[in-house]
């Protein structure tokens, strides 16, 4: 019986040594936050897309106050956001553009050319992968799988008559389609761009009018025509710079395919 006791004893001593010890370590190795890094977290929107390029609105938070990343970091919460932000850090607000995902494709089921009918998984990933780089004849263009449209966490995208378009109104930035596309189509542009160019195919014109009836075929004539010098073609294929486009409309006017369009 004493042996019970002993060994019971034992324990409770042992235990309240080892509270005593973890407390008093936890006291002494207690890691200091700044109390202004709860309340740039609070008035985060709460999303944790990794849009800003920091692992959820934790990690933008801790950048923020550290004076690693700017007061407006984050894509979702805008100007607003920015704003309280800014008064919290005691800074100046800095002034933000703000942007949208945009796909450079209007090759949709009317106007891509298809080299089978396709019944694999319906993923761009995998369809990039199946044979000639999946149905459609444009190895450049977009493969209607939706791998965007399951990624977007706002709602922002959908696959329309064979090709994904996005809601320019819902879109949030947040950079999540454009690096789930395997063909690299989307990429993020001014909310308020004139006009962009809505084909990513740097192949020649014939196989170009080939492949899809909705193709640039890198004539130039945009370029030529575009008074601000808005407009080159490089490697086959027509490039807008939204700092110099002043949205004139002359680069869609004399598009022959008709692949320039307004935002």
């Amino acid at each position: 019986m004493s042996t019970v006791i002993t060994a019971a004893l034992c324990t409770v001593c042992v235990g309240i040594f080892v509270g005593i010890f973890l407390g008093a370590a936890g006291i002494i190795f207690k890691v200091k936050t700044d109390e202004r890094e709860e309340e740039v977290l609070a008035a985060l929107p709460g999303n944790n897309c990794g849009g800003c390029g920091y692992p959820g609105c934790s990690g933008l938070a801790s950048a923020i106050v550290k004076g690693k990343a700017p007061v407006n970091g984050c894509p979702v919460g805008g100007k607003e956001t920015g704003d309280r932000i800014a008064k919290i850090m005691g800074t100046e607000s800095v002034e933000s553009v703000r942007q949208v995902a945009y796909v450079a494709c209007m090759g949709d089921c009317s106007k891509a050319s298809r080299n089978y009918e396709y019944s694999g998984p319906v993923d761009c990933r995998m369809m990039d992968f199946a044979p000639a780089g999946g149905p459609k004849a444009c190895r450049e263009g977009c493969l209607g799988g939706g791998t965007c449209v399951k990624v977007c966490p706002f709602d922002a995208i959908h696959i329309v008559n064979g090709i994904a378009v996005v809601d320019k109104e819902m879109c949030k930035a947040c950079g999540k389609c454009v690096q789930a596309c395997p063909r690299k189509l989307i990429s993020l542009i001014p909310y308020d761009a004139g006009y962009v160019v809505a084909c990513s195919s740097h192949e020649r014109g014939p196989a170009v009018m080939k492949a899809c009836q909705a193709g640039c075929i890198g004539c130039g004539l945009c370029a030529r025509n575009c008074p601000n010098g808005a407009v080159t073609v490089t490697d086959n294929l027509a490039l807008i710079d939204q700092e110099k486009c002043v949205s004139c409309g002359a680069c869609a006017e004399k598009c022959p395919k008709k692949v320039i369009e307004k935002r």
